[in-house]
């Protein structure tokens, strides 16, 4: 359940409250009777596991390229099969 944080235009009270998303916002302060707002505040956001940072996707650096763009890997070919010998002509 989310905590919100409010105030009082009025008397400055402040406070904290754990309301559900489906509950009213409160409009009413307990304190005076005064008009009540909800506070903004910037949330702490943790960002776990790869692909997050700048660092994830780079390729190690080599000493002789001076580009700081990744060079793209040559496509595989895959095995060559075996040509089988055409068949001799026939003697009639």
């Amino acid at each position: 359940m989310p905590t919100y944080s409010y105030r009082c235009t009025e008397c400055g009270n402040a406070f904290d409250i754990k309301q559900s998303f489906s509950d009213a916002t409160l409009t009413e302060c307990p304190v005076c009777g005064g008009v009540l707002r909800k506070v903004f505040s910037p949330v702490g956001v943790t960002f776990n596991g790869g692909g997050f940072y700048r660092t994830d996707s780079r390729t190690t650096p080599k000493a002789e390229g001076s580009s700081s763009a990744p060079k793209a890997e040559p496509a595989k070919s895959e095995p060559k099969k075996s040509e089988s010998k055409p068949a001799a002509p026939s003697a009639s």
